[in-house]
């Protein structure tokens, strides 16, 4: 990280010349111009200590751009409906997502915004704090080092934001690449929590596989028993069906939710962005359609169905009751 940040930031505006910027960008708007966030792209390893972007940074910095503008509408109607937009980061690890989001509430979309993300790895928290104050971020984005299970929200955001009265909730909920059933916990704190908006980005979704390999494991007879016992193709098969029954989940609790590819598929197979905004329409249609997908692929369900608030959890009971021969 460069010691002087006025003198990087003098230096990046000095490189970043139209010409160049044309060069990385493909002639495309992107969200984050390199000499105007040099600071926060530093901060996030995308620019060299001579404000140059390495050749094996355009494409990720393309990456960032994409994923921004996919929030954008979204966060655009935070903005109108709220003074500040509060933004929670479940299990942000580096957090990039919640740097980015932070730097265009500044500089972009020039809003008031306090972000807190969360992450139970405190030598990772540490490093975001120090990040945060290199890209000039630390008064709207802050960090706790806490697993996301015991997270009270309204309490850890008055440890770092000034409020007479802490907000009970926050506004956006978001997960980047949390490994695992890590991404149904960041979903159950944004249902819990009556978020309005959330995006997740999944990744090593391995809960499906294993439950299924038990069940190859036991001999169990079923349709899907081929799959079962097929280990690559229950890991494949697993990963896109977790995010299915995710977002029919998150359909049952009251989300207009829609599934998108957010980094071609040639780049990483962990593509997938799940975004969800609050209508409090609850569909037991989705939850019906989650508790047929879910006895039709051996009665394997997902962790977020155990982590849902009662009241969704009773509908989903009726639901799977009635889907059950």
């Amino acid at each position: 990280m460069p010691e002087d940040f006025e003198a990087f930031a003098r230096r990046a505006g000095v490189h970043w010349t139209p010409e160049l910027v044309r060069k990385v960008t493909g002639g495309k708007a992107h969200p984050i111009p390199p000499g105007e966030g040099a600071l926060v792209l530093r901060a996030l390893g995308l620019l060299a200590k001579d404000a140059s972007m390495p050749a094996d940074a355009v494409r990720k910095y393309g990456q960032i751009g994409h994923l921004v503008t996919l929030v954008e509408d979204a966060i655009g109607d935070l903005c109108r409906a709220f003074p500040t937009v509060r933004v929670l980061d479940a299990g942000c690890g580096s957090s990039y997502l919640t740097f980015l989001l932070a730097w265009c509430f500044s500089n972009r979309w020039r809003h008031p915004a306090e972000l807190l993300g969360v992450d139970r790895d405190a030598r990772v928290i540490t490093k975001c704090r120090e990040r945060a104050l290199a890209a000039g971020l630390g008064d709207g984005l802050r960090f706790e080092a806490l697993a996301l299970s015991e997270l009270d929200w309204a309490e850890a955001h008055a440890r770092h934001f000034a409020h007479a009265e802490p907000p009970t909730r926050p506004h956006a909920v978001v997960a980047l690449h949390a490994c695992d059933t890590a991404t149904c916990d960041a979903l159950a704190k944004a249902i819990t929590l009556e978020a309005d908006f959330v995006a997740v980005a999944p990744c090593c979704q391995a809960e499906l596989a294993r439950g299924w390999s038990a069940l190859a494991g036991e001999q169990t007879d079923g349709a899907f028993a081929p799959i079962w016992r097929a280990p690559q193709l229950r890991r494949e098969l697993g990963a896109s069906l977790t995010d299915a029954m995710r977002l029919l989940l998150l359909r049952g609790c009251g989300y207009e939710v829609t599934a998108t590819e957010f980094v071609p598929s040639s780049h990483t197979p962990k593509n997938t962005l799940l975004r969800g905004v609050r209508r409090g329409r609850y569909l037991m249609d989705a939850l019906s359609q989650y508790a047929a997908l879910k006895a039709a692929t051996g009665g394997i369900g997902i962790r977020l169905e155990e982590l849902l608030p009662p009241e969704h959890r009773e509908r989903l009971a009726r639901a799977q009751a009635l889907a059950t021969p």
